[in-house]
């Protein structure tokens, strides 16, 4: 396939989707499913190829991201049903003060998103959001949009998620110097992209009525009798301090051995949340005087709104895969590789170029580090930690519409499609540009 057809394909697909969803307001899921089949076809794929390329895609990311959501959502259920949501919120508030709060949900992103996958961690501190906004009458943006921001940040360029982990090994980097580069750099950029952008675009978004989802996470009222403040953070806190025992456990314990395997498996993200869940359904459930069919009736009612999201996550990862398979992203990644520039600058464009033909930060992140690392073994002058931070920026860029994350914003703050790139993808292209232009003004005093 040539270049200019791999390009023109990908940009025609993108801008399909866009022009469809935005201008003709043509249901999105069925949207993405018709396109992803559509360029494939004009790639080259059989049509049988095609089809079993887009469930493959979408199976694969709704294998995860779905039980992920639907647990997410029933702890964020539990938090405001029990009045846990409304507790954080108030002290937060009493805290940091209305005037600092999206500079308070910045914090807690940063720290939530250490351990986590920003999906998780998004469905973890959504409801705090929604819950803060509706109690100080601050508009939603200002608050979800710098909580996002933040573990977004996290999630691209601090260890220990698993990409930046694989970086680390490609680049043959220092855990070490990697963290403490992330923080110093990462927190000036979930600064300006959270808290600061969203100040300036929230008051040119004008959203129509209250996202469905705001009425499963913020009551009306403020409930009289709240959970402690320590039991309520301890139980948002749980899956992310399971997650990071099982991070932990070979140092922990002796690896091959049972508690090993017990630790790594309380600490896989799907087992963490389900422990995190079923604990809510005692401390903010059970303890709080709910019965067992009040629980079922608030577990089982949270999950009608997300159906569409994960509709969309799905059609998004099928997208992603025909990208793949169609052999579109390989010809633009060749043509990036074949560009002589930089490697901190030739590993930011790989990531960015797999993140938009894959959707993936994930995957962009291990696949860019994968052709550079190589590279940078015969190179010298750069900083192999600098390569992990310039790469995992890369991998944020441009908030496309076949990552998870992009129909998440969407669906669970209340925006059409122009109003997610006006917003998230901005802040994603944003995180990407600052990360590769501090990594470079960095590397003029760390070799």
């Amino acid at each position: 396939m040539s270049p200019i057809l791999a390009i023109s394909l990908a940009t025609a697909a993108i801008g399909a989707v866009v022009l469809l969803i935005g201008r003709y307001k043509l249901n999105p899921f069925i949207v993405l499913v018709c396109v992803s089949l559509l360029l494939a076809i004009c790639a080259g794929m059989p049509p049988e190829k095609a089809v079993a390329s887009f469930e493959e895609g979408a199976g694969h990311v709704l294998g995860h991201i779905a039980t992920v959501i639907a647990l997410g959502t029933m702890l964020g259920k539990m938090l405001a049903e029990s009045g846990g949501a409304d507790q954080i919120a108030l002290t937060i508030t009493r805290i940091a003060g209305k005037k600092r709060i999206s500079w308070a949900m910045m914090v807690i992103g940063l720290l939530i998103g250490l351990p986590v996958f920003f999906e998780v961690g998004f469905v973890l501190l959504i409801p705090l959001a929604f819950t803060l906004a509706r109690r100080t009458s601050t508009p939603l943006l200002l608050l979800a949009l710098p909580m996002g921001a933040a573990l977004s940040v996290t999630h691209a360029m601090i260890p220990p998620h698993p990409a930046t982990l694989l970086a680390l090994s490609a680049y043959h980097a220092d855990t070490g110097r990697t963290i403490f580069w992330g923080v110093i750099i990462g927190t000036p950029i979930a600064a300006l992209a959270g808290p600061v952008y969203a100040r300036f675009i929230t008051p040119h978004i004008h959203t129509e009525g209250e996202a469905a989802l705001a009425e499963q996470f913020a009551g009306k009222d403020t409930p009289t009798d709240m959970p402690p403040f320590l039991t309520t953070v301890l139980t948002i806190l749980a899956p992310v301090l399971l997650m990071l025992v099982g991070s932990a456990a070979d140092l922990l314990t002796r690896p091959g051995g049972l508690p090993n395997t017990i630790l790594h498996f309380m600490g896989n993200t799907d087992i963490a949340l389900l422990l995190a869940t079923v604990l809510s359904f005692y401390v903010l459930g059970l303890a709080r005087g709910f019965s067992r069919e009040t629980i079922l009736r608030f577990t089982t009612e949270c999950l009608g709104p997300t159906a569409l999201i994960m509709l969309l996550v799905g059609a998004g990862g099928g997208f992603g895969r025909e990208l793949i398979d169609s052999g579109v992203s390989r010809t633009i990644t060749d043509v990036a590789v074949g560009a002589h520039v930089p490697l901190l600058v030739l590993a930011w464009l790989l990531a960015v170029v797999v993140r938009v033909a894959a959707g993936s930060a994930t995957v962009a992140m291990s696949t860019a580090s994968g052709i550079v690392g190589p590279i940078l073994l015969h190179s010298h002058g750069t900083s192999p930690e600098l390569m992990v931070l310039a790469t995992g920026a890369g991998s944020v860029a441009l908030g496309p519409m076949n990552d998870a994350g992009f129909w998440q914003i969407k669906e669970y703050l209340g925006l059409t499609v122009g109003q997610a790139i006006k917003t998230w993808s901005v802040i994603e292209t944003l995180i990407a540009v600052l990360g590769l232009a501090f990594c470079l003004l960095a590397s003029v005093f760390i070799h």
